[in-house]
């Protein structure tokens, strides 16, 4: 997300009409913790609980300016973000990511050049299983978030639309 791009409240005013179900709304559960507040693009998904071997797999190939959206079940046990894969996706050109479930080495996610969203912080890594999906249709917070959706994000929220605002 650019200076020029639609704010999220922006956004929410110009669809608040919407009831066709291509402009939602994510609840407000999210923490900042990128050095990027604000940040939008289209949306590539894994789906993955307590294991980020599709995470790590995500943020190491090109972002080419997409949102990582990982529905991770809004685990709070494990880590499925830390400092290590956060710079891989800053450096891989990737927009942001966004996790329903929780991230660790807080002060090194800070220094990425990534929006990251959150639940929560937990010290706790995951355990690599090589399970999870990715680029499938996921459920965050109960709303649903498809692979090429766009999603933008700011210190107000997080809003998806199934094509560019």
């Amino acid at each position: 997300m650019t200076a020029d791009s639609p704010a999220t409240c922006d956004l929410c005013d110009a669809h608040k009409g919407d009831t066709s179900g291509a402009f939602r709304v994510l609840p407000p559960v999210w923490r900042q913790f990128g050095a990027r507040r604000r940040f939008a693009g289209p949306v590539s998904t894994v789906k993955c609980f307590e294991d980020n071997t599709q995470v790590k797999a995500a943020v190491e190939s090109p972002g080419e300016g997409r949102v990582l959206v990982v529905d991770g079940g809004g685990s709070l046990r494990r880590a499925l973000l830390g400092g290590n894969l956060g710079a891989a996706a800053a450096r891989n050109g990737w927009a942001g990511v966004v996790i329903d479930g929780c991230v660790r080495d807080v002060a090194e996610l800070i220094e990425s050049d990534v929006g990251i969203c959150a639940l929560a912080p937990v010290p706790l890594p995951t355990e690599r299983r090589d399970e999870g999906q990715r680029d499938v249709p996921v459920l965050i917070q109960g709303v649903p978030v498809r692979p090429g959706d766009w999603l933008y994000a700011d210190d107000d929220g997080i809003v998806v639309s199934a094509s560019p605002l």
